[in-house]
């Protein structure tokens, strides 16, 4: 596993749905996800309930995986959350330069941290 390159998945689906995403995203290999509330406004958010504008809160999965495995996490999370569905959310991938704080997914196998040289 190449564990110098990461991706950021970045998901954005309607509240209360992101539990069975951040669970399918473990199973294709991610070790997990950042969960932030947000509010929708799309052409799929100008709904009205008694003719009062209602504001769809939304949740953003923020999930950084090594990019060797970003197509089958991101495949994972089109079926959990299905993407594919008009209205169902949104997901896109950005490639990520520098990450810290993730020592743990930048241990080589003798259990050393990777040197950074970055600067070499």
């Amino acid at each position: 596993m190449n564990m110098d390159k990461f991706d950021l998945i970045v998901t954005v689906v309607n509240k209360n749905t992101s539990a069975h995403i951040i669970k399918a995203s473990k199973k294709a290999g991610a070790e997990g996800g950042t969960i932030v509330t947000g509010r929708g406004t799309g052409i799929h958010e100008t709904r009205t309930l008694f003719g009062i504008p209602i504001e769809p809160e939304k949740e953003i999965i923020l999930t950084i995986v090594p990019q060797d495995i970003t197509n089958q996490v991101r495949e994972a999370i089109i079926r959990a959350g299905e993407l594919d569905q008009p209205g169902a959310g949104i997901l896109f991938v950005l490639e990520l330069k520098q990450v810290a704080g993730i020592c743990h997914l930048c241990m080589e196998e003798s259990g050393q941290p990777l040197q950074d040289t970055s600067e070499q």
